[in-house]
């Protein structure tokens, strides 16, 4: 049993909790009146831009379920390429709604969400297929790791907008970990060269570990496994590689050959 996979039952009430931290934590940040129109990491947005964008994500998930619970059949994914602009849009379109306001309805759509995690049991949590607007048919877990990086990732960008030093929780940073492999699956550049090469990735953590890493012309693949005749090495500890997937730091110590690294490192458009 796994605690901390959060792609098996066993890891279910770990996720959920440390999501509700987080959660916490960025109502915290975002409730002073201050705060609202301070800069975030994420360029162009204020707190007020980033609550905007969680209600707006959050409330795509739960149509998604009610989707599901309905019978009815989902659009084709829009896809990720296009999701920044996007996002951005959404965003602005709620600018006007005053601060108390919309952060109640942040809340009131957390506690909506956390109640459909929560009642998954355990065929659901993974055998369930929910379309997410962005990627298409996601098993049911995804959406918990979909609200802890929004939450978790979020609450960093408020932070760093604050100028003072902070890191990123461990908890959120070892759980979101797996995840980060898929995205940069999902998110190579389209028109890249994919001249093929393999680098090795070590990533600290309770789900960490040593991954061999393929590029080529079906894009990024990886499998667990010795890294000894690798030609290059990435090494990151959990939280560096969450924040440098989502493009919020350049981080990872390299070993080796720095141009397979770099070819690597600039492979990926960041959301």
């Amino acid at each position: 049993m796994n605690q901390w996979d959060a792609t098996s039952y066993e890891g279910k009430d770990t996720i959920l909790r440390v999501v509700g931290d987080e959660a916490e934590r960025l109502f915290a940040l975002a409730e002073p009146e201050e705060a609202w129109e301070a800069p975030t990491a994420c360029v162009g947005w204020t707190t007020r831009d980033v609550v905007a964008h969680i209600v707006d994500t959050t409330e795509g998930y739960l149509a998604a379920f009610d989707l599901v619970r309905s019978g009815g059949n989902p659009d084709a994914a829009f896809g990720l390429p296009g999701m920044g602009e996007r996002v951005n849009e959404q965003a602005m379109a709620l600018r006007g709604v005053p601060q108390k306001e919309l952060l109640d309805r942040l809340k009131t759509d957390f506690e909506q969400m956390m109640a459909i995690l929560r009642d998954l049991g355990p065929d659901d949590w993974a055998g369930l297929t929910v379309p997410h607007f962005y990627m298409g048919p996601l098993p049911a877990y995804f959406y918990a790791a979909g609200q802890l990086m929004d939450y978790a990732v979020h609450s960093w960008d408020i932070r760093q907008g604050t100028g003072r030093a902070h890191g990123l929780s461990g908890e959120a940073a070892d759980l979101l970990v797996p995840f980060m492999l898929v995205l940069w699956q999902s998110t190579v550049k389209e028109g890249a060269d994919l001249t093929p090469f393999r680098i090795g990735v070590r990533v600290g953590g309770v789900n960490g570990g040593d991954f061999r890493v393929e590029v080529g012309p079906q894009g990024m693949s990886y499998t667990p496994g010795d890294l000894g005749d690798l030609p290059t090495l990435i090494e990151f500890d959990a939280g560096s590689m969450v924040l440098t997937t989502f493009g919020r730091s350049n981080a990872g110590t390299v070993r080796g050959d720095l141009s397979i690294a770099d070819r690597y490192l600039n492979l990926f458009f960041r959301i």
